[in-house]
């Protein structure tokens, strides 16, 4: 047994990352292009300015619910500041050169995403902006001369600003209607370039950064609650739409995950792992499993929370869920009640203790060779669809070498243990995979510290953290080998 045939391998990026043209075309600006980069040490920040008094100043981009600028202020770009997402690695430009190297590795697929204010600028808009659907357009053509399938994500990391800033993102309903306008739009456009579409990236961000998963100002526990049930009232809405508009859409929810392990095993350890857990998975047990768990009701109880709801949102959900289960899974954390034990480390999204079985990446995330046929157990033994990894990669600061070339085997073996995991789960347990898409297949800026020299790619971008640079494309050695694990259907692995 290995993976099936029509197995979907390919890389993967987001628009705010790598796509750049902030400002080309009518494009409109989004929460992503009001954050400044930062460091492993630094925090990224959001800028803001005051409209009556021009006062201008910036919030630290934290975990949790703190306001991303003051009472009275609105997030802005301001002039001297560097903002990543602005030139990214320009795949605006540059995007035959780097569909024409995934194409040289052998991709069968390629998951990117739509920028919503690239189509609608402000996000409320009346009508589309024509520039920014013929961009995509073009980016489908080339994918199709190839035979590359795109995996389109509606919603990555980026609300339009003027939402966030008039409605207080995604805590208002109102942006449920702005949403499904937005997809019916791209939906009808795309049908025939596009199959497989994914609503939100990484939704279960809503609870760590709402800023970035939603748009929200103002990120309370009332507010992050909300936020969460419009955005799954709008995804049930999004696969309603996709399903009437073509049969052939398949239109998947998209969770960050990370396995956890309890520290001892003190029972207390236990439950703290199972209730982390239960946290992660409340938003896929509502977007592919269709219903409420009853331990986040009671949570939503405990603190207070009220959600605008009524009787057909949840009716929506139990009918529409996802069409199939994707998830991004880079690394496992360990949890315990004992304080004091263990150092702290971090991993996408996710906060935890550093394993002493693992090493550890300059980052301090732990490579786990069992992590993907773990999370691939869990997660199709809960909902019994088909799963989709469209994130898994080493993010690292490669070196060109004296010979021109980018020697990069600890990716490679760091991607050889992933791939083996997964081949494990699929041919020894018999989950249901349909593809793999390691995350940024070309080098671009990284989500969390909005660095550049956090490399995950298999292609080398001539741009450094402070947006300087040819942009010029180098394959690193790991593009080779990736090659020839697609080429064999990941039957070699071998470096």
């Amino acid at each position: 047994m290995s993976f099936k045939q029509n197995f979907l391998w390919g890389g993967a990026t987001a628009a705010n990352q790598f796509e750049g043209g902030f400002d080309a075309d009518g494009k409109g600006l989004s929460t992503a292009d009001v954050m400044t980069a930062g460091s492993f040490d630094t925090a990224r920040h959001i800028t803001w300015r005051d409209p009556e008094t021009g006062e201008t100043g910036y919030t630290e981009l934290t975990f949790g619910g703190k306001r991303v600028a003051p009472e009275g202020t609105v997030p802005a770009v301001l002039a001297g500041e560097f903002y990543p997402s602005h030139v990214a690695a320009d795949f605006y430009h540059h995007y035959k050169e780097d569909i024409a190297l995934m194409a040289e590795m052998g991709f069968k697929t390629f998951r990117m995403s739509i920028n919503w204010s690239r189509i609608f600028p402000n996000g409320d808009d009346e009508k589309p902006n024509e520039a920014g659907l013929e961009f995509y357009d073009h980016v489908f053509d080339e994918l199709k001369k190839y035979h590359i399938e795109p995996l389109v994500t509606l919603s990555h990391y980026e609300t339009p600003l003027n939402l966030a800033i008039k409605y207080n993102g995604w805590a208002s309903r109102k942006l449920i209607g702005f949403y499904t306008k937005y997809a019916e739009t791209v939906f009808k456009r795309y049908t025939g370039k596009v199959r497989y579409w994914l609503t939100f990236n990484e939704i279960n961000c809503m609870d760590i950064m709402p800023f970035i998963a939603g748009g929200l100002i103002d990120g309370s526990v009332q507010n992050r609650a909300q936020g969460a049930h419009n955005q799954f009232v709008a995804s049930a809405l999004a696969v309603k739409l996709g399903h009437e508009i073509d049969s052939n859409y398949q239109v998947g929810q998209m969770l960050a995950y990370s396995q956890l392990y309890a520290m001892t095993a003190d029972p207390a350890d236990q439950l703290k792992t199972l209730k982390q857990m239960d946290d992660t998975l409340f938003y896929s047990d509502v977007q592919t499993g269709g219903h409420y768990p009853a331990s986040r009701l009671a949570y939503y109880q405990r603190e207070g929370v009220r959600l605008a709801d009524s009787p057909e949102d949840y009716e929506l959900l139990a009918k529409y869920s996802a069409d199939f289960l994707s998830f991004s899974c880079y690394t496992s954390n360990v949890v315990t009640t004992h304080e004091g034990e263990g150092k702290d480390v971090g991993g996408n999204m996710s906060m935890g203790l550093a394993n002493p079985y693992l090493k550890n990446s300059a980052w301090g995330w732990a490579t786990d060779p069992y992590v993907l046929r773990i999370a691939l157990n869990t997660l199709y033994n809960r909902y019994r669809k088909p799963l989709w990894i469209v994130e898994n990669g080493l993010g690292a600061v490669d070196q060109i070498a004296e010979d021109g070339k980018i020697h990069d085997d600890y990716r490679i073996d760091y991607l050889q243990q992933n791939i083996a995991s997964m081949r494990d789960a699929v041919t020894i347990d018999g989950v249901d995979l349909m593809g793999y898409t390691s995350w940024g297949c070309i080098d671009l800026v990284s989500a969390g510290t909005g660095e550049m020299s956090k490399r995950y790619g298999y292609v080398y971008v001539d741009q450094d953290d402070a947006g300087t640079g040819s942009l010029r494309r180098l394959p690193k050695d790991s593009f080779y080998w990736y090659k020839q694990v697609i080429a064999t259907n990941g039957d070699d692995l071998s470096n």
